[in-house]
């Protein structure tokens, strides 16, 4: 396999951008050759997360590995991102729900024209919306607040502000965050993470009142247009934004299975699936 790929790319960004979350947040790191993880920390039970970045042979030894990792971490929630589908992680108390498709966009132009702000045209959206790049700790609390309320993340909510995003996450090299506004009301946000390959895509949300309003496609156009459009553009597609992400280039690479353990399998923890 090519490990140069646009799906290595793919898991190259996503752990780089949680290696920039764990920076923000000053939680513990480990880069390994073939995966990511850390050890997330903002309450005793919350979910650590490991994502896995390179193909492996058998799978069982990589299984103990991460078994023996979440043993000296103690870890009690987890969300375990394995792109290559193979990994069996039932016999450390996880699950996984459907695989979803990791996606990747050749670099290239998309048809934008600004309406207000960085607004984009296209998919039926309103003359009312425009979107911004955020640049203050306001703007980025607004963009927290739409994802935790918009995607949304029950373990985040009520939605408190830093507690899932905090503002030193902007002033990470690479990290972008978009604000979606209709009459000047925040509709939906994203963010983008740049590593200098690739551009991951993460976290579009769009809150429950402005669905259906080409919210999402224009934050997407817009931070695709202004994030390195000469780059790949990269993201995981949950089944609601699939089709979104289709119309706007993005090809499947691949699918990948989310491992979680909640305390209510054997006391190991449910990682909520923040991407």
């Amino acid at each position: 396999m090519n490990i140069h790929s646009r799906l290595e790319q793919a898991n190259d960004n996503a752990a780089a951008f949680w290696l920039a979350q764990a920076r923000a947040h000053g939680w513990q790191q480990l880069a390994h050759p073939g995966f990511t993880a850390v050890r997330c920390a903002r309450t005793p039970d919350d979910a650590h997360r490991i994502v896995v970045t390179r193909p492996y042979g058998e799978p069982a030894p990589l299984e103990e590995e991460l078994a023996a990792l979440l043993r000296e971490w103690s870890t009690t929630q987890l969300t375990l991102e394995d792109p290559y589908g193979r990994l069996d992680m039932a016999r450390f108390g996880c699950s996984h729900g459907p695989a979803m498709p990791v996606m990747a966009r050749e670099p290239g132009p998309l048809d934008v024209s600004p309406r207000g702000g960085r607004t984009a045209t296209g998919g039926g959206t309103d003359e009312s919306l425009t979107v911004d790049e955020v640049q203050d700790g306001d703007g980025f609390a607004e963009v927290e607040r739409s994802v935790v309320d918009g995607f949304p993340i029950p373990a985040r909510q009520p939605w408190t502000r830093g507690g899932m995003l905090p503002e030193r996450l902007l002033a990470e090299p690479g990290c972008r965050a978009w604000l979606g506004r209709r009459d000047g009301v925040t509709a939906g946000a994203c963010l983008t993470y740049d590593d200098g390959r690739a551009t991951g895509v993460y976290w579009v949300a769009t809150l429950p009142d402005h669905r259906s309003r080409g919210v999402a496609r224009a934050i997407l156009e817009t931070a695709l247009a202004a994030a390195h459009p000469d780059r790949p553009a990269t993201l995981v597609a949950t089944p609601l934004g699939a089709p979104l992400y289709r119309k706007l280039g993005f090809i499947e690479q691949s699918r990948t299975l989310w491992w979680t353990r909640s305390p209510s399998a054997g006391g190991q923890g449910r990682g909520g699936q923040e991407r």
